[in-house]
């Protein structure tokens, strides 16, 4: 597992509506509580900076999808979409003590945090939009709708031939390839330490491949973009000038429509920019998070 707990840091399952075992982390007190929304295929790599410099001072929970980490596996494998992570973010909550939390969201965390807020927007004190877009990812993956062409074909071949795909998957995923290449094309490998991302790759490889592609899926035809306009709490977004996989104009956009919201530009950052550069995401995020209300002052503001 990528994630790696603090000693004192507190930690155990809720349960999904359909009984599916979701894992929950939660270290540090005081609020705001920070709650953190993975990418797909992931389970905490990407929070490891951010709960360091932020857990002396706040709440962190991280949790894992279903299908991810320390979660269990659906019995049914098509019940990841998002209506099933919304109802397990509110079970994670739920478990912490977490009443209401400022989320943040990575890659794919994006459209959950989004969703989330437009299902239980009293439990939203604030959203963080880290190198993620408000939906339909494999519309601009590169700039170009390749993926999305092929991505059918894909699917259908890992429900035709498991084993096959099982077999590849793990090859492909988990070679010392995989990292090099990613850290060639993908992400600044200058910047990044290797026991920083390497792990992503060891845990996406032990994923079953048919549940991500069927989570990828679900999130292609997923989009926020309506809800932007109706966004009603502090945003701030955060955005690498070099992402590949959610291209810069995508948090441009947010940006404009989503109601008082702030942005952080990362000069060369990429998807993984909150390992690149932690400190500058540390400083800005500390100075955005003294304007956030808990939901009761802010209600009785307005």
């Amino acid at each position: 597992m990528s994630e790696e707990l603090a000693p004192e840091a507190d930690e155990g399952h809720a349960q999904g509506k359909d009984g599916t075992r979701i894992h929950w982390s939660k270290t540090g007190e005081g609020g705001p509580a920070l709650v953190c929304c993975d990418g797909i295929g992931c389970d905490g790599f990407a929070w490891k900076y951010l709960v360091r410099d932020f857990a002396p001072r706040h709440r962190v929970v991280r949790w894992h999808y279903r299908g991810h980490g320390r979660s269990g596996l659906p019995a049914d494998r098509t019940r990841v979409q998002f209506d099933d992570l919304c109802d397990d973010l509110s079970a994670v909550l739920d478990a912490t003590g977490t009443r209401d939390a400022v989320l943040l969201g990575h890659s794919m965390g994006v459209q959950v945090a989004l969703e989330y807020h437009r299902r239980h927007p009293e439990r939203v004190l604030g959203m963080v939009l880290i190198c993620g877009s408000h939906g339909l990812p494999l519309d601009t993956f590169h700039d170009s709708k390749m993926l999305k062409t092929v991505f059918p074909s894909l699917l259908g071949a890992a429900e035709k031939w498991p084993e096959a795909t099982d077999f590849l998957w793990r090859l492909v995923v988990g070679g010392e390839w995989a990292y090099q290449l990613a850290t060639h094309l993908e992400v600044n490998g200058k910047v990044v330490r290797r026991e920083d991302f390497a792990p992503y790759f060891t845990h996406l490889s032990g994923m079953d491949p048919r549940l991500f592609l069927g989570m990828l899926k679900h999130a292609s035809e997923h989009s926020a973009f309506d809800h932007l306009s109706q966004v009603d709490v502090p945003a701030l977004i955060v955005a690498g000038t070099h992402d590949t996989f959610t291209p810069y104009w995508l948090s441009e956009e947010m940006h404009d429509r989503i109601p008082g919201a702030e942005m952080l530009t990362v000069p060369g950052g990429t998807h993984i920019a909150p390992l690149e550069q932690p400190e500058l995401l540390t400083l800005r995020l500390e100075k955005w998070l003294t304007g956030i209300q808990p939901t009761r002052l802010r209600a009785a503001a307005s």
